[in-house]
Protein backbone atom coordinates (compact mmCIF):
# COMPACT_ATOMS: atom_id res chain seq x y z
CA UNK A 1 0.00 0.00 0.00
CA UNK A 2 2.77 2.71 0.81
CA UNK A 3 4.50 1.85 -2.26
CA UNK A 4 1.15 2.63 -4.46
CA UNK A 5 0.74 5.77 -2.67
CA UNK A 6 4.43 7.03 -3.44
CA UNK A 7 3.96 6.31 -7.29
CA UNK A 8 4.41 9.06 -9.40
CA UNK A 9 1.07 10.46 -11.26
CA UNK A 10 0.35 8.79 -14.54
CA UNK A 11 1.86 5.74 -13.02
CA UNK A 12 -0.69 2.52 -12.78
CA UNK A 13 -2.22 1.87 -9.31
CA UNK A 14 -1.07 5.78 -8.62
CA UNK A 15 -3.45 7.46 -6.24
CA UNK A 16 -4.03 11.61 -6.55
CA UNK A 17 -4.29 13.65 -3.19
CA UNK A 18 -7.48 14.42 -2.04
CA UNK A 19 -8.52 17.89 -2.16
CA UNK A 20 -8.69 20.11 0.77
CA UNK A 21 -11.51 22.62 1.97
CA UNK A 22 -10.31 25.36 2.94
CA UNK A 23 -13.17 27.45 5.46
CA UNK A 24 -13.30 31.09 4.23
CA UNK A 25 -13.90 33.99 7.40
CA UNK A 26 -16.06 36.80 6.62
CA UNK A 27 -16.52 39.67 9.34
CA UNK A 28 -19.94 41.06 10.05
CA UNK A 29 -21.54 43.52 12.22
CA UNK A 30 -24.22 42.59 14.47
CA UNK A 31 -27.45 44.65 15.24
CA UNK A 32 -28.66 42.60 17.92
CA UNK A 33 -31.93 43.19 19.79
CA UNK A 34 -31.43 43.11 23.46
CA UNK A 35 -33.75 43.60 26.32
CA UNK A 36 -33.44 42.57 30.18
CA UNK A 37 -37.17 41.57 30.67
CA UNK A 38 -40.57 41.62 29.74
CA UNK A 39 -41.32 45.01 31.07
CA UNK A 40 -37.54 46.56 29.61
CA UNK A 41 -38.13 48.85 27.07
CA UNK A 42 -35.22 47.14 24.84
CA UNK A 43 -32.84 48.55 22.75
CA UNK A 44 -30.31 47.35 19.63
CA UNK A 45 -26.86 46.85 20.22
CA UNK A 46 -23.96 46.31 17.90
CA UNK A 47 -21.18 43.91 17.87
CA UNK A 48 -18.40 43.02 15.42
CA UNK A 49 -18.24 39.34 14.10
CA UNK A 50 -14.74 38.61 12.63
CA UNK A 51 -13.03 35.85 11.30
CA UNK A 52 -16.56 34.04 11.30
CA UNK A 53 -16.46 30.44 9.30
CA UNK A 54 -18.74 30.39 6.68
CA UNK A 55 -19.45 27.10 7.39
CA UNK A 56 -20.50 27.72 10.66
CA UNK A 57 -24.71 27.96 11.51
CA UNK A 58 -26.30 31.11 12.65
CA UNK A 59 -26.35 29.72 15.73
CA UNK A 60 -22.84 28.86 15.67
CA UNK A 61 -21.61 31.94 14.81
CA UNK A 62 -24.03 33.55 18.30
CA UNK A 63 -22.13 30.73 20.33
CA UNK A 64 -18.53 32.61 19.14
CA UNK A 65 -19.87 36.09 19.88
CA UNK A 66 -21.17 35.15 23.66
CA UNK A 67 -17.87 33.01 24.09
CA UNK A 68 -16.07 36.37 23.56
CA UNK A 69 -18.51 38.29 25.33
CA UNK A 70 -17.90 36.11 27.97
CA UNK A 71 -14.58 36.89 28.02
CA UNK A 72 -14.87 40.35 28.56
CA UNK A 73 -16.96 39.71 31.03
CA UNK A 74 -19.79 40.59 29.52
CA UNK A 75 -23.72 39.54 29.08
CA UNK A 76 -24.28 37.11 26.74
CA UNK A 77 -27.06 37.19 24.16
CA UNK A 78 -29.72 35.15 25.34
CA UNK A 79 -31.91 33.39 22.47
CA UNK A 80 -33.59 29.81 22.20
CA UNK A 81 -32.16 26.64 20.93
CA UNK A 82 -32.84 23.08 21.61
CA UNK A 83 -31.86 20.12 18.63
CA UNK A 84 -30.08 22.37 16.09
CA UNK A 85 -31.33 19.88 13.55
CA UNK A 86 -34.45 22.11 11.95
CA UNK A 87 -36.89 19.44 14.26
CA UNK A 88 -37.70 20.96 17.46
CA UNK A 89 -38.84 24.54 16.15
CA UNK A 90 -36.89 26.85 19.20
CA UNK A 91 -34.72 28.45 17.16
CA UNK A 92 -37.11 31.74 16.94
CA UNK A 93 -34.53 34.80 15.29
CA UNK A 94 -35.83 37.50 12.85
CA UNK A 95 -32.67 38.37 10.71
CA UNK A 96 -33.05 41.15 8.58
CA UNK A 97 -36.37 41.43 8.87
CA UNK A 98 -37.23 37.74 8.05
CA UNK A 99 -38.06 34.45 10.13
CA UNK A 100 -35.37 32.41 10.43
CA UNK A 101 -33.62 34.46 7.80
CA UNK A 102 -32.98 34.60 3.59
CA UNK A 103 -33.20 30.89 3.06
CA UNK A 104 -36.36 29.25 2.11
CA UNK A 105 -37.14 26.36 3.79
CA UNK A 106 -34.65 26.34 6.68
CA UNK A 107 -34.76 27.36 10.50
CA UNK A 108 -32.31 29.69 12.03
CA UNK A 109 -29.98 26.27 12.99
CA UNK A 110 -29.94 25.63 9.66
CA UNK A 111 -28.85 28.49 8.03
CA UNK A 112 -25.37 28.66 7.33
CA UNK A 113 -22.89 32.05 7.11
CA UNK A 114 -22.24 31.06 3.64
CA UNK A 115 -25.33 33.12 2.82
CA UNK A 116 -23.75 36.10 4.32
CA UNK A 117 -21.09 38.54 1.97
CA UNK A 118 -18.07 39.95 4.12
CA UNK A 119 -18.56 43.29 5.44
CA UNK A 120 -22.61 42.78 5.39
CA UNK A 121 -24.38 44.40 8.58
CA UNK A 122 -27.40 42.10 10.10
CA UNK A 123 -30.13 43.04 12.07
CA UNK A 124 -30.92 40.64 14.67
CA UNK A 125 -34.44 40.46 16.31
CA UNK A 126 -36.80 37.91 18.39
CA UNK A 127 -40.21 37.07 16.68
CA UNK A 128 -42.49 40.24 16.80
CA UNK A 129 -45.96 39.52 17.82
CA UNK A 130 -48.08 40.28 20.48
CA UNK A 131 -49.14 36.63 21.36
CA UNK A 132 -45.23 36.20 22.01
CA UNK A 133 -44.23 38.39 24.73
CA UNK A 134 -40.55 38.84 24.74
CA UNK A 135 -38.64 36.68 27.57
CA UNK A 136 -35.27 38.86 27.32
CA UNK A 137 -32.72 39.76 24.33
CA UNK A 138 -34.06 37.29 21.81
CA UNK A 139 -36.01 34.44 23.59
CA UNK A 140 -39.89 35.32 23.54
CA UNK A 141 -42.43 32.70 25.24
CA UNK A 142 -44.76 30.58 22.75
CA UNK A 143 -46.98 29.22 25.41
CA UNK A 144 -50.10 30.31 23.57
CA UNK A 145 -49.19 27.42 21.14
CA UNK A 146 -49.52 24.85 24.04
CA UNK A 147 -52.59 26.26 24.70
CA UNK A 148 -54.42 25.57 21.00
CA UNK A 149 -52.96 22.24 21.31
CA UNK A 150 -54.04 20.87 24.78
CA UNK A 151 -57.62 22.82 23.27
CA UNK A 152 -56.88 19.51 20.60
CA UNK A 153 -57.70 17.08 23.01
CA UNK A 154 -57.13 13.63 22.67
CA UNK A 155 -57.56 10.54 19.83
CA UNK A 156 -59.33 7.61 20.24
CA UNK A 157 -57.62 4.51 20.47
CA UNK A 158 -58.02 0.64 21.66
CA UNK A 159 -55.53 -0.30 23.85
CA UNK A 160 -54.07 -3.34 23.14
CA UNK A 161 -51.53 -5.04 21.40
CA UNK A 162 -50.32 -3.43 18.34
CA UNK A 163 -52.53 -4.06 15.16
CA UNK A 164 -51.31 -4.97 11.84
CA UNK A 165 -49.72 -2.47 9.76
CA UNK A 166 -52.40 -2.83 7.19
CA UNK A 167 -55.65 -3.20 8.66
CA UNK A 168 -56.92 0.09 8.19
CA UNK A 169 -56.09 0.98 5.23
CA UNK A 170 -54.80 4.88 4.34
CA UNK A 171 -54.83 6.59 0.44
CA UNK A 172 -51.60 7.26 -0.17
CA UNK A 173 -52.52 11.05 -1.53
CA UNK A 174 -54.50 11.21 2.33
CA UNK A 175 -51.20 10.11 4.13
CA UNK A 176 -48.72 12.04 2.55
CA UNK A 177 -51.14 15.17 3.18
CA UNK A 178 -51.16 14.24 6.65
CA UNK A 179 -47.29 13.52 7.37
CA UNK A 180 -46.76 16.97 5.20
CA UNK A 181 -49.22 18.71 8.20
CA UNK A 182 -47.30 16.59 10.78
CA UNK A 183 -43.70 18.63 9.71
CA UNK A 184 -44.98 21.29 11.74
CA UNK A 185 -42.88 21.79 13.78
CA UNK A 186 -44.26 24.72 16.24
CA UNK A 187 -41.11 27.50 15.75
CA UNK A 188 -44.28 30.34 15.25
CA UNK A 189 -42.70 31.74 11.70
CA UNK A 190 -45.95 31.97 10.53
CA UNK A 191 -46.98 34.08 13.20
CA UNK A 192 -44.12 36.38 13.41
CA UNK A 193 -44.54 36.65 9.01
CA UNK A 194 -47.71 37.21 9.49
CA UNK A 195 -49.10 41.03 9.39
CA UNK A 196 -52.19 40.48 11.58
CA UNK A 197 -50.18 37.76 13.93
CA UNK A 198 -52.44 34.97 12.97
CA UNK A 199 -51.63 31.34 13.91
CA UNK A 200 -53.79 29.74 11.27
CA UNK A 201 -51.28 27.98 9.26
CA UNK A 202 -49.86 26.04 12.52
CA UNK A 203 -53.58 24.91 13.96
CA UNK A 204 -54.31 24.34 10.93
CA UNK A 205 -51.48 21.91 10.29
CA UNK A 206 -51.72 20.62 13.71
CA UNK A 207 -55.59 19.62 12.94
CA UNK A 208 -54.94 18.65 9.78
CA UNK A 209 -52.37 15.83 10.28
CA UNK A 210 -54.80 13.93 12.57
CA UNK A 211 -58.03 15.00 11.04
CA UNK A 212 -57.26 13.53 7.86
CA UNK A 213 -56.58 9.90 9.06
CA UNK A 214 -58.74 7.23 9.94
CA UNK A 215 -58.05 7.20 13.29
CA UNK A 216 -58.68 10.60 14.37
CA UNK A 217 -62.26 11.18 12.77
CA UNK A 218 -64.16 10.31 16.31
CA UNK A 219 -63.39 13.42 17.71
CA UNK A 220 -62.58 15.44 14.48
CA UNK A 221 -65.48 18.62 14.54
CA UNK A 222 -65.28 18.59 18.60
CA UNK A 223 -61.59 19.01 18.28
CA UNK A 224 -61.36 21.74 15.76
CA UNK A 225 -63.99 23.81 16.84
CA UNK A 226 -61.82 24.12 20.12
CA UNK A 227 -58.91 24.10 18.75
CA UNK A 228 -60.14 27.19 16.38
CA UNK A 229 -62.02 29.02 19.34
CA UNK A 230 -58.84 29.09 21.46
CA UNK A 231 -56.45 30.17 18.52
CA UNK A 232 -58.91 33.35 18.37
CA UNK A 233 -58.69 33.97 22.35
CA UNK A 234 -54.52 34.77 21.36
CA UNK A 235 -53.88 35.54 18.13
CA UNK A 236 -55.30 37.65 14.73
CA UNK A 237 -57.31 36.71 12.31
CA UNK A 238 -55.80 35.47 8.34
CA UNK A 239 -56.70 37.58 5.72
CA UNK A 240 -55.13 35.35 3.35
CA UNK A 241 -51.37 37.84 2.87
CA UNK A 242 -49.61 34.16 2.39
CA UNK A 243 -46.83 35.35 4.24
CA UNK A 244 -47.10 32.03 6.62
CA UNK A 245 -46.40 29.97 4.10
CA UNK A 246 -43.39 31.80 3.27
CA UNK A 247 -41.50 31.65 5.79
CA UNK A 248 -42.70 28.23 7.01
CA UNK A 249 -39.07 25.97 7.52
CA UNK A 250 -40.94 23.02 6.56
CA UNK A 251 -43.11 25.34 3.58
CA UNK A 252 -46.32 23.60 4.82
CA UNK A 253 -49.05 25.32 2.27
CA UNK A 254 -52.03 27.79 3.38
CA UNK A 255 -54.40 24.55 1.43
CA UNK A 256 -54.33 23.44 5.03
CA UNK A 257 -55.78 26.28 6.40
CA UNK A 258 -59.09 25.98 3.77
CA UNK A 259 -59.48 22.73 4.91
CA UNK A 260 -59.46 23.97 8.54
CA UNK A 261 -62.06 27.07 8.08
CA UNK A 262 -64.14 23.87 6.36
CA UNK A 263 -64.40 21.68 9.40
CA UNK A 264 -64.79 24.73 11.41
CA UNK A 265 -67.62 25.50 9.49
CA UNK A 266 -69.15 21.71 9.48
CA UNK A 267 -67.92 21.61 13.20
CA UNK A 268 -70.25 24.42 14.19
CA UNK A 269 -73.25 22.49 12.32
CA UNK A 270 -72.55 19.04 13.88
CA UNK A 271 -71.75 19.95 17.53
CA UNK A 272 -75.02 22.24 17.38
CA UNK A 273 -76.90 19.11 16.25
CA UNK A 274 -75.40 17.05 18.81
CA UNK A 275 -76.44 19.62 21.54
CA UNK A 276 -79.63 19.73 20.78
CA UNK A 277 -80.01 15.68 20.96
CA UNK A 278 -78.86 16.15 24.59
CA UNK A 279 -82.04 15.50 27.41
Amino acid sequence: MTATMNRPLGEPGASRPKPVHVSKTINLTLKVWRQKGPKDTGRFETYKAEGISEDMSFLEMLDVINERLLAENKEPITFDHDCREGICGSCSLMINGIPHGPETATATCQLHMRKFHDGQEVVVEPFRATSFPIVKDLMVDRSAFDRIVEAGGYITVFPGSAPDANLIPVPKPVADAAFIAAACIGCGACVAACPNGAANLFTAAKIGHMNLLPQGQAERYARTEAMVDTMEKFFGSCTNHGECQEACPKEISIDYIALMNKDYLRSKLKNRRYLSRKP
